[in-house]
């Protein structure tokens, strides 16, 4: 168990409402999975010091004088990211005056910043970082223009200020549902796409009057660090041939730092995007087409891309509930034992939802893994945290304890006991 003074300190700083110190902390006897693709080790430490990660391993002792959790029979693992998501963003799906994925009405596309719309209150927010999400890539959705806007890294932390990296990506989408905004034809969106690149190009290079151009003026200045190389352009892509497309457009635009999302035709292309370098957040176990371009979606193909070499991780927004995130990344664990199918081993399986997707948003070493300098983003498991019977127990952002409270929580605490007595407090008037 945690020392007293450990407790005492974190449910004071909840209660005051004020901003929490970093702890300063070890965790002993724990299997502890770094998730950079390892195996686990038994009987391991981890050291929290000053909000970072100090040290790892099964050799490590710790200052005798730090507070100490005991995780004998607990699985320790880095925070989770959660990538690509609308934590944040949305509270009811159905009720648009609570929903700020898209802007279907707004004058602006590629100006468009998440950052300002995200609610760290939500109630998403609380209910992701009680499954063991510290971390998520947030962006909106395309509605009037094949692009979505600007998306931002987030921490889940119970306090006001949760973006990590603003501005962190543009979105853009190359799909179906982006052939029907850019006019109804892949060759409309492509051709939006790149006039867009060059006008973004021209005003860049202050040759941009805005007449005649089909940006305004905000949106090409927006997709200037896109052009630039300084920010990262994620693009929707399913079907093959459009993710040949993406890939060539690494080399017609050789600054981009391109990332696929979605890709579920991907491994019918695996060792060209491996050679392109490109990471890829694929969706995670889609083997019933829905669409003309996932005709050939396998549960294999995430296996099937990183047995070829691709960093691969699991596309979030391809999972309904952020709950079933661990359990997307486990099954991947079962498939890896199916004769004829291709998975990935147990630590590949975590760094999907770890590591991969913080290497692909360029902060591969700070989130997403437990090494030396890296956050202090930890989460304690009552078991292997792929198995969907494991909860996390205690979940740390920055090395500090989060509560783990949500309404799903406080809903299952107030009829675990129900009897026909009991009246929701609607009734207690």
């Amino acid at each position: 168990m945690i020392r007293a003074s450990l407790l005492a300190a974190s449910a004071t700083a909840i209660a005051l409402a004020a901003p929490a110190m970093a702890q300063d902390f070890a965790i002993t006897n724990a299997t502890v999975a770094t998730g950079d693709g390892s195996a686990p080790i038994a009987n391991a430490t981890v050291v929290v010091r000053g909000g970072k990660i100090a040290a790892v391993g099964a050799d490590v002792r710790p200052d005798p004088s730090l507070p100490t959790i005991d995780g004998t029979g607990r699985w320790v693992t880095p925070g989770l990211v959660a990538a690509v998501t609308t934590l944040g963003l949305v509270d009811v799906n159905g009720v648009e005056s609570s929903n700020d994925t898209s802007a279907s009405r707004a004058r602006f596309n590629a100006a468009l910043d998440v950052t300002p719309a995200i609610n760290p209150a939500s109630q998403h927010i609380k209910v992701g970082r009680a499954n063991g999400i510290t971390r998520a890539v947030v962006s909106g959705g395309a509605s009037n223009s094949i692009f979505a806007g600007q998306g931002a890294v987030i921490d889940l932390g119970d306090d006001p200020s949760p973006v990590t990296k603003a501005k962190a990506f543009q979105m853009v989408t190359l799909s179906e549902s982006g052939a029907r905004i850019a006019g109804g034809s892949r060759k409309a969106s492509h051709a939006e796409l790149r006039n867009a690149l060059r006008e973004a190009q021209d005003f860049a290079a202050g040759r941009w009057s805005g007449d005649g151009n089909l940006l305004t003026r905000a949106d090409a200045e927006a997709l200037g660090p896109v052009v630039a190389g300084t920010q990262q352009l994620f693009i929707e892509a399913h079907r093959a041939s459009d993710i040949r497309t993406v890939i060539a457009l690494g080399k017609e635009f050789p600054r981009l730092r391109l990332v696929l999302v979605g890709a579920t035709e991907g491994w019918l292309v695996a060792q060209e995007l491996a050679a392109s370098g490109i990471p890829v957040m694929a969706e995670s176990l889609q083997d019933l087409p829905e669409r003309f371009e996932q005709i050939a979606a396998t549960q294999s193909n995430i296996g099937r891309m990183r047995a070829a070499g691709v960093n691969v991780s699991i596309n979030a927004d391809s999972i309904r509930f952020t709950d079933h995130l661990k359990q997307h990344a486990g099954n991947l664990v079962a498939l890896g034992r199916m004769s004829g199918a291709a998975g990935l081993s147990w630590g590949e399986a975590l760094a999907t939802i770890s590591s991969r997707p913080a290497e692909a948003v360029g902060m591969g070493g700070k989130i997403g893994v437990l090494k030396p300098g890296a956050a202090g983003d930890v989460v304690i498991w009552d078991g292997d945290p792929l198995e969907v019977s494991s909860g996390a127990v205690q979940v740390f952002i920055d090395g500090v304890e989060q509560p783990l409270d949500n309404h799903r929580t406080r809903l299952r605490d107030r009829y675990r006991d129900l009897d026909e007595s009991d009246l929701p407090k609607a009734f207690d008037w």
